[in-house]
């Protein structure tokens, strides 16, 4: 594995105990400072990918490697905002301790996982809520505080499930201004069932149904798309240089 390859997945498959195949023979790789957005159909497998990447599950057969090893032993590197946060909505915490939890395992002084707990916050633009319970924040809010815990590690490597599925449109433009920063200084792979989500910054589309097939994104048609949703696509440009969406006989997929 080369020093420019950050993540690499040799002949992976993947099946919940008895069942047929999650995934089969997945191969790819993604090099330091790509970024990519992970689409397919719901049920597809996206999400036991992603669950594979962070190491949640083990393949059934095959490897992967992110930074040359296991994501168990990478997981330090690797900053993860999930689509639904699983906090109590009763749980008396603030968001400020929300983005402090990504600190945990790292070593530092106290000094420094202050410092850096504000920074993440303030690259999110969420510094002014630390103090706010986390329950009465709005989706878009609470989307930012979980991408600021995410950056709060230093991550090399950014996974993000889903960024855009609980905020409103005004939010969603601030989120692709932030994500491009982002994509500047690390690798970046989302999570979307939508391909309206890929964007012309985006270097690779990993369509995900069962199999997995990488596209460079400059290279993506309407007849690729059509293969992984198995009905027709129409590729539309959008106001936040989203250059395709999924249509299915006239309506939105």
């Amino acid at each position: 594995m080369s020093d420019d390859v950050i993540i690499e997945i040799k002949n992976v498959d993947f099946r919940y105990e008895a069942t047929s195949p999650v995934l089969e023979n997945v191969n790819f790789a993604v090099k330091r400072n790509q970024s990519g957005c992970i689409v397919g159909p719901n049920g597809g497998g996206k999400s036991t990918l992603l669950k594979l990447l962070l190491g949640l599950l083990t393949p059934s057969a095959g490897e992967i490697r992110l930074f040359g090893k296991t994501p168990c032993d990478a997981r330090i590197k690797v900053g993860y905002m999930p689509q639904y946060h699983l906090l109590d909505g009763a749980f008396p915490i603030t968001a400020g301790e929300v983005v402090r939890m990504g600190r945990l395992g790292i070593s530092g002084s106290r000094k420094q996982h202050n410092e850096r707990v504000v920074r993440a916050m303030e690259e999110m633009e969420v510094a002014h809520l630390a103090a706010r319970s986390f329950a009465e924040l709005s989706g878009g809010q609470r989307q930012r505080v979980l991408i600021a815990r995410a950056l709060a590690c230093e991550p090399e490597l950014l996974l993000l499930d889903e960024p855009t599925a609980n905020i409103d449109p005004g939010a969603e433009e601030k989120f692709y201004t932030v994500l491009a920063a982002l994509r500047q200084r690390m690798t970046v792979l989302t999570v979307s069932h939508d391909l309206g989500f890929v964007n012309r910054e985006t270097d690779l589309i990993i369509c995900v149904n069962k199999f997995v097939t990488l596209h460079q994104a400059a290279n993506f048609t309407a007849q690729n798309a059509d293969e992984i949703y198995h009905h027709k696509v129409s590729l539309i440009k959008h106001d936040h240089d989203c250059f395709c969406h999924c249509q299915h006989e006239g309506h939105e997929a």
